[in-house]
């Protein structure tokens, strides 16, 4: 192979060993660390630093020369700035979706291709399909469970056609390790980061409270509107939690829904509350990879990262907004999650899950399961 390919090196293993392979593979690789956030939270010093250190470390054992790009700006405006306005609104967005679509595969990618870059590549689980005209195609990786395409469905089919995952046809991310370690690099036994980045181990909670202001509310109990206890902000708060809560002794409860206009969170003691359950979801800011929506029909769902593959009736519409109609109830996923489509392994796009609509009746009797 041949063509000149930057790299993001994170500092990671998965990132690592796609800078290893294409180097190999004959690539002419020039490594880039993006730095993407370096502001203190309180009681957590950004680790940046340490993971361009890793970067720097994996770059000179491969012999390759390595570049620090500021992408701040960008990931503040379109990461960081969403997920507080989404919450803040009383959704639960999912800030590696925009990362992707603006910071790795936009301003990194835009910025490549304009220091001379045929590709780009990254350390993620995915796969891709080149075409020589039209869009590439996103396929699932090999490790079902490691696999990332649910966090790139909002990028552009046209830009993936630049695009290289070398570590998407690694069957497993032991294995990833393994040849990390038969290539000597340093940081074959780094542990994975969890969560969201850019929060580290102080939580979103106490991210959430440094960006937005506290607000005094009441927690409800969904079937009779009697305040259980109090909270600091609905905004904290998402569909389905049932931990953190703090009502004291008695049955686990869940929110049903929240309400950051009137700072209200109502919660159920019953798992099988209907507001709990859906057989049909509205997807927003739909975006589809090849470019235009597919016709309506039988596809796979999926509405977490590594959750289940469920069939379902996917129907575009002329608004632009997506149904999906489940065969089976399902629990409703909180408002502002990413559902996204697949046809077998082909990734097809996917959209932003909308606010349900609670049901009105606060006695409705139990479903059958």
């Amino acid at each position: 192979m041949s063509g000149r390919v930057f790299v993001g090196l994170s500092g990671g293993v998965d990132s690592a060993l796609c800078a290893a392979l294409l180097a190999e593979q004959g690539y002419g690789v020039t490594c880039v660390y993006m730095r993407n956030w370096s502001r203190d939270l309180p009681g957590f010093t950004c680790p940046w630093a340490d993971e361009l250190a890793d970067a720097e470390r994996v770059a000179v054992s491969l012999g390759l020369d390595l570049a620090v790009w500021d992408c701040e700006q960008a990931y503040k405006e379109t990461v960081v700035d969403y997920l507080v306005d989404a919450y803040a609104r009383g959704f639960t967005p999912n800030p590696d979706v925009m990362c992707n679509q603006t910071v790795k595969f936009g301003t990194f990618a835009e910025r490549a291709f304009a220091e001379g870059a045929d590709f780009i590549a990254t350390g993620h689980y995915a796969a891709v399909e080149h075409t020589a005209a039209g869009p590439a195609t996103l396929l699932r990786a090999a490790d079902e469970r490691k696999d990332q395409t649910y966090f790139l469905w909002r990028v552009s089919g046209a830009v993936l056609n630049r695009v290289l995952f070398p570590i998407g046809s690694v069957p497993s991310k032991a294995g990833v390790r393994e040849m990390c370690r038969a290539r000597g690099l340093p940081i074959a036994d780094k542990p994975d980061s969890d969560g969201i980045c850019f929060i580290g181990p102080v939580g979103l909670r106490t991210f959430l409270l440094d960006s937005l202001e506290r607000k005094a509310g009441d927690i409800v109990e969904w079937e009779t509107g009697r305040v259980l206890g109090h909270h600091d902000g609905a905004f904290l708060f998402t569909v389905g939690q049932r931990r953190g809560l703090d009502l004291g002794g008695g049955p686990a409860r869940y929110v049903v829904a929240t309400d950051t206009g009137k700072n209200t969170v109502s919660v159920t003691a019953d798992p099988k509350c209907p507001g709990l359950w859906t057989a049909e979801d509205v997807l927003e800011d739909v975006h589809w990879i090849a470019g235009s929506a597919p016709d309506a029909g039988e596809y796979l769902v999926r509405t977490r990262h590594t959750g289940t593959l469920r069939p379902a009736h996917v129907e575009p519409r002329a608004d632009g907004t997506v149904r999906v109609f489940w065969p089976e109830e399902v629990r409703t996923v909180a408002p502002g999650q990413s559902a996204v489509i697949y046809d077998g392994r082909i990734c097809l796009g996917g959209g932003i899950i909308g606010r349900h609509v609670v049901p009105a009746c606060r006695t409705s009797p139990l479903r059958k399961f």
